[in-house]
């Protein structure tokens, strides 16, 4: 059982992680020459919606800024102000329902959000004046792309794209005006003009050749004059200028591929949480901040639920070999996560934890699917088609019967394609052949060299099995940095702490001591990060 093909949708064959990690090296080595004319390091810094949820966030967001300026060049990335991109699209969903007024009550609202936090930042009258038109002139376009979808009664991914990206378009000029008041030379900058990427609007992804291209005539100029730019976050643009989004939590995707095209040594994503955890602290006593961790370890605990961090965030960095930290907008003295190649800490063993709840296990087998070719493939081929990121796949050989993975929100559209795929094999049987349950989730134990370790598996589990907690299915082998198991939606904060618990988790250390405790769990509890609002931008 594997618990990720390597079928990854829109993207072909993924490659390994380890080579990756190597390769990052030669491209190092080339960065001497990239930076020949910046004497000075050169990080990018993200902050997300909550960092700059209102003015006085914002200042904070400043001080940090303006402290790192002083030896650093440095590219700022900002999210929407907190909540903004949630009554944005809600703002679109209305339009298209021809709900008007809801509409302009919503605008008039995000319209006050923003004056209030302009006429505490931005006192000069000169720059202010110039701030509120160009605010102005940003809701206008986004009130007539909803006129335009209430006369249609349709929400083109296109237009919803270029709504739901305009709070981005408005906190950049906020944030770089602030930090104009404060003394810093600073300029808003539309990724539109630096990050081009395909034209898949909703999940755009970059390209990142030409993206390397425009950041070095974009950016390189301005930060060699000593000018902060500060970028929207989760936006970019096709080749023809089209306006697309990178997806949900996409600006922290923004701030590495910036990081990734200016050889950045550093990026730093500043959100309201210390760093990475060995598991969410609301639902898991005695969680605590990892100060160290691989890119693999992250990669795997931000794909499997770990919302710290969003799951395409690594890929640009990994491919440069440039450091990359978690750290608190609220508490810029503590030190955070630092995420490297291979975390010099790393020895092995159980690092973190994480669960996703809002899955669903759709099953394709029965008596039917005997005999069916490829049926594997043809499965993986139907959800990549359609952009269904799957999960954890199982297959039993002797009967071609395949179990897979995937969110909610895909799990509809997904159970509708492969029908749809193997409607012909399947068209004189009776039996419903691909079937779906709605009420698990995926509970991830990640660490390096789990493989090499004897006995993970087996404490684990047997940890589990004294809870009574029973296990639907299991994945481990293509990856030796995690191990992934299916369990009731339930049973899953159950889960969670007694396998941290079982590895004594809350301590600095890696401990093959085991501890058992028993643990009696509410049942309504949630589960760690995929039922909580994502944050915008984060």
């Amino acid at each position: 059982m594997n618990s990720r093909p390597n079928v990854r949708p829109g993207n072909g064959v993924a490659k390994d992680a380890e080579p990756i990690a190597s390769d990052s090296l030669q491209h190092r080595g080339a960065r001497g020459q990239i930076h020949r004319s910046v004497t000075k390091p050169l990080r990018v810094m993200k902050f997300g919606g909550t960092s700059v949820a209102d003015a006085s966030c914002i200042r904070k967001v400043m001080e940090i800024i303006v402290a790192s300026s002083r030896d650093s060049n440095v590219v700022v990335v900002v999210s929407a102000m907190n909540g903004v991109t949630n009554k944005l699209i809600d703002a679109a969903a209305r339009a298209e329902a021809g709900d008007r007024e809801t509409v302009a009550a919503i605008f008039r609202k995000l319209c006050e959000q923003h004056d209030v936090a302009i006429r505490n930042l931005v006192h000069a009258a000169a720059a202010r004046n110039r701030l509120e038109q160009k605010m102005q002139e940003l809701f206008q376009d986004g009130e007539r792309l909803c006129q335009g979808t209430i006369l249609l009664r349709e929400l083109t991914l296109r237009a919803r794209d270029a709504i739901s990206s305009l709070g981005e378009r408005l906190s950049a000029p906020l944030v770089a005006a602030a930090l104009a008041e404060q003394g810093v030379s600073s300029e808003a900058i539309e990724a539109t003009e630096v990050i081009v990427t395909d034209s898949y609007h909703g999940a755009a992804e970059p390209i990142m050749d030409a993206t390397r291209e425009r950041c070095e005539a974009r950016l390189r100029p301005l930060l060699q004059k000593g000018v902060v730019p500060v970028v929207t976050g989760f936006i970019g643009a096709t080749t023809e200028g089209v306006l697309t989004t990178l997806g949900r939590g996409g600006s922290d995707y923004s701030a590495t591929i910036l990081g990734a095209a200016l050889d950045a040594d550093e990026v730093i994503i500043w959100k309201e949480v210390d760093g990475l955890l060995t598991a969410d602290p609301r639902l898991v006593p005695g969680a605590c901040t990892i100060p160290e961790i691989s890119y693999r370890e992250a990669a795997e605990l931000a794909y499997f639920g770990a919302k710290v961090l969003h799951p395409k965030t690594l890929r640009a960095v990994m491919q440069r070999g440039i450091p990359l930290s978690i750290r608190n907008t609220f508490a810029p003295d503590r030190p955070g996560t630092k995420i490297t190649p291979a975390a010099s800490n790393n020895r092995g063993g159980v690092k973190a934890l994480t669960a996703i709840s809002d899955v669903a296990l759709i099953t394709v087998g029965g008596p039917g699917i005997l005999g069916i070719p490829h049926v594997l493939g043809r499965t993986l081929a139907t959800t990549a088609a359609i952009r269904a990121d799957v999960l954890l796949v199982s297959q039993s050989s002797a009967h071609n019967d395949i179990c897979l993975v995937v969110s909610s929100s895909v799990s509809k559209r997904t159970v509708e394609a492969l029908r749809e795929e193997f409607s012909h094999d399947l068209a004189h049987e009776t039996v419903d052949h691909i079937r779906v349950d709605s009420t698990v989730a995926i509970v991830t134990v990640v660490g390096q060299n789990m493989r090499a370790i004897p006995g993970i598996i087996g404490r684990a589990f047997g940890a589990l099995g004294r809870e009574n907690l029973n296990i639907i299915a299991i994945a481990q082998g293509s990856s030796d940095c995690n191990i992934s198991f299916v369990v009731q939606e339930k049973d899953a904060q159950a889960a969670l702490v007694t396998v941290h618990q079982e590895f004594q988790l809350g301590k600095a250390e890696f401990t093959s001591a085991p501890v058992h405790k028993p643990y009696n769990q509410p049942s309504s509890a949630p589960i760690y990060d995929s039922e909580r609002p994502i944050a915008d931008g984060v």
